[in-house]
């Protein structure tokens, strides 16, 4: 049995992102009998324990903690001093496990947060393969920003790594633009097609809709998002004004944008029409998606984008930008031509082009039959994580290990 050593700045079971999703879908199916997955991770909540083991992962937890701490408490003191504490202290955690536990390989999840400590291991432990997983969506300008307080350790968190795995081309090439030289894999997130697809009772949806005020001939626009400014939920509110007042806004997620946002609705004259639902954990995700007829989200700036697969998995057609990640599935009638359209693309920053998108899915009901059709055959044929760990198992962990 091979073991593996993950660094991550956060996990299950109180934060979890994009990337936490990744790491558990992809560990759980992976025989325990072939790899097992050690992890070292920040705690904050100091209710959790300091070791604990889920799935095919033992966790090893440390620095700054609060009781009770929730995502809402990270931006805060003391807690948010654990991003800086994790560059150093998660080293050297990791490089005491090692001694003890010699480890086949080390995983780094993502760059600007786990990037630095695995640089640093690399230094401790030259000769236990590395490899670096690129799951960022903030624009890679602002990133690299971000991290010039420690930017010689940032770059050899790229240069350093034996294989990167990209979940997206455009993360790929920024891998380039760092000074990787060596293999570079494209593999995707994926999304739990049979959950996401699942089909629910009409007294089931129906109940969920009058439960947040849906009435029988509302058009429903739906995204799953952090309210955070890249992901432009402003200009889905802006783009109300110009359609009927029977569409209306369904907005899962929480973040820090959520009182400007609605603030904003309100100085639009929308108010009515948006829904502010908060955070719904992830099993309430695909009913919501159920009662939906269009899943939007105009990011400034994508990685890649898990809500976009998740929502054609569900069968509901999307409206995006193209913007980083998202080229890679969103296939435009017009901008795609060459491609089997997969979704409506629009321009960042540009409420009227959301508008008319919304339009072209509503009334040409051919057109957007098939445009769900074709993403979810993609989907399926290429997102599903069983496939995505199979990868994942076979071209990275495999690769990196034997050579």
């Amino acid at each position: 049995m091979k073991r593996i050593l993950i660094l991550s700045l956060t996990y299950y079971p109180k934060f979890i992102g994009g990337a936490e999703v990744a790491i558990k879908e992809i560990t759980d199916r992976i025989d325990p009998n072939e790899y097992s997955f050690d992890m070292v991770t920040l705690r904050f909540n100091s209710n959790l324990p300091e070791v604990e083991k889920i799935g095919n992962v033992t966790i090893h937890r440390i620095g700054f903690t609060v009781e009770g701490a929730t995502i809402a408490d990270l931006g805060r003191f003391p807690l948010f001093l654990n991003k800086i504490y994790f560059q150093f202290a998660g080293a050297f955690k990791a490089f005491s496990l090692h001694k003890k536990n010699s480890y086949d390989a080390l995983w780094a999840m993502m760059a600007h947060s786990s990037g630095v400590p695995a640089a640093i291991f690399k230094y401790l432990a030259p000769n236990v393969p590395y490899i670096l997983t690129l799951q960022e969506g903030d624009p890679t300008d602002y990133i690299q920003a971000k991290m010039l307080p420690l930017y010689p350790l940032f770059i050899q968190a790229f240069r350093k790594a034996d294989i990167i795995q990209a979940i997206s081309t455009f993360l790929g090439k920024w891998s380039r633009d760092m000074g990787f030289k060596g293999n570079l894999e494209i593999i995707p997130n994926g999304v739990n097609t049979k959950f996401f697809s699942q089909e629910y009772s009409e007294d089931d949806l129906q109940a969920l809709e009058q439960k947040i005020g849906i009435k029988e001939d509302d058009i429903c626009l739906i995204t799953t998002s952090r309210l955070v400014q890249k992901n432009a939920i402003n200009d889905v509110i802006a783009s109300l004004s110009f359609l009927p007042s029977s569409i209306k806004f369904l907005i899962v997620g929480s973040g820090p944008d959520e009182e400007k946002l609605r603030r904003f609705a309100k100085e639009k004259g929308v108010e009515s029409r948006v829904k502010f639902l908060g955070y719904q954990g992830l099993g309430e995700i695909p009913k919501y998606l159920k009662i939906s007829d269009i899943f939007i989200r105009p990011s400034l700036s994508e990685g890649m984008g898990n809500s976009f697969v998740e929502a054609m998995a569900a069968g509901i057609p999307i409206i995006a930008t193209q913007e980083g990640g998202i080229t890679d599935f969103l296939f435009d009638p017009k901008r795609n031509p060459d491609k089997k359209s997969t979704g409506r693309a629009v321009n960042p920053k540009d409420p009227k082009s959301i508008a008319e998108a919304v339009e072209k899915y509503i009334h040409d009901k051919n057109t957007t039959a098939q445009i769900i059709k074709n993403a979810k055959e993609l989907i399926f044929s290429k997102y599903d994580w069983n496939l995505v760990a199979k990868n994942m198992k076979e071209r990275v962990f495999d690769a990196v290990i034997k050579r």
